[in-house]
């Protein structure tokens, strides 16, 4: 039987598919806990520095598995075991994720499977990958993040209208309102994901993460809190081998050549 979500490493680059065409790539405990388990590999991993996160078949992921879903209700099993086992940890992977993570959108992504695109840094999307934040179509809350990251996309009005009006939003659509960061044919999707994904591996990976952990402190914290902890970062970034190696090439007039080491 084929693996629910696969994982390769490329030079620097490591890529997760969701690997269930059959059922679009809906999430079952199996596809959760795969998932959780290639985001920490590739997390754990030096040679790593930049993650793409995609799908096979028609679909990112279209979320939860409502066939495995309804066998949970009958046997009285409380659907928050799924957010806290699998959803929380799983956002919290991707978002937290001390390098860069693009998520390239091959097809529908809905529900959880549109929150985890979301989590992502960069989302590059093809004109079939359409967008639903189905939650309240199966009158449930949002979760995979999807009430955090979705309002600073596009804004706290937008996204409770996409979240209690859940309607198939067209890439095109998506892309207008925020939520792609770029779109392009869907026979260059791989090409482009992992052309975006080997300029950033080649990158200052601790500045990079540095410039992540800043702007989620600052989302939610004030000015004078969020320049301490810019403080914090720059004086990591310059311990860095990296701000070095940036600093000579510049006076050398040569392209860096960074490594990514802390």
């Amino acid at each position: 039987m084929a693996q629910p979500v696969g994982y390769a490493v490329e030079g620097a680059v490591a890529t997760i598919t969701f690997h269930r065409p059959d059922a679009m790539n809906a999430l079952d405990d199996a596809t959760k806990d795969a998932l959780l388990d290639a985001l920490r590999q590739a997390a754990g991993d030096s040679a790593v520095r930049a993650v793409v996160l995609t799908g096979t078949g028609r679909a990112f992921s279209v979320g939860q598995d409502l066939r495995e879903h309804v066998g949970k209700l009958t046997s009285g099993e409380p659907i928050s075991n799924t957010v806290e086992k699998h959803y929380n940890p799983i956002t919290l992977a991707i978002a937290g994720m001390a390098k860069p993570v693009i998520a390239a959108v091959n097809g529908v992504a809905a529900g959880a499977g549109a929150g985890f695109a979301l989590a992502c840094d960069l989302r590059i999307g093809c004109p079939e990958a359409k967008v639903n934040l189905a939650f309240a179509g199966v009158a449930l809350s949002a979760d995979s993040g999807a009430s955090w990251t979705l309002q600073r996309l596009v804004g706290q009005a937008r996204a409770l209208e996409l979240l209690l009006l859940p309607e198939t939003i067209s890439a095109e659509r998506a892309y207008e309102l925020g939520l792609y960061t770029e779109l392009v044919p869907a026979e260059k999707l791989a090409e482009r994901a992992r052309e975006v994904a080997e300029k950033l591996a080649a990158g200052p990976t601790v500045a990079y993460a540095s410039i992540k952990e800043s702007v989620a402190y600052g989302a939610s914290h004030t000015l004078a809190e969020t320049l301490e902890v810019e403080d914090a970062m720059q004086q990591r970034c310059a311990a860095a081998p990296d701000h070095r190696e940036a600093v000579e090439a510049f006076l050398a007039k040569r392209p860096p050549v960074f490594t990514g080491q802390r």
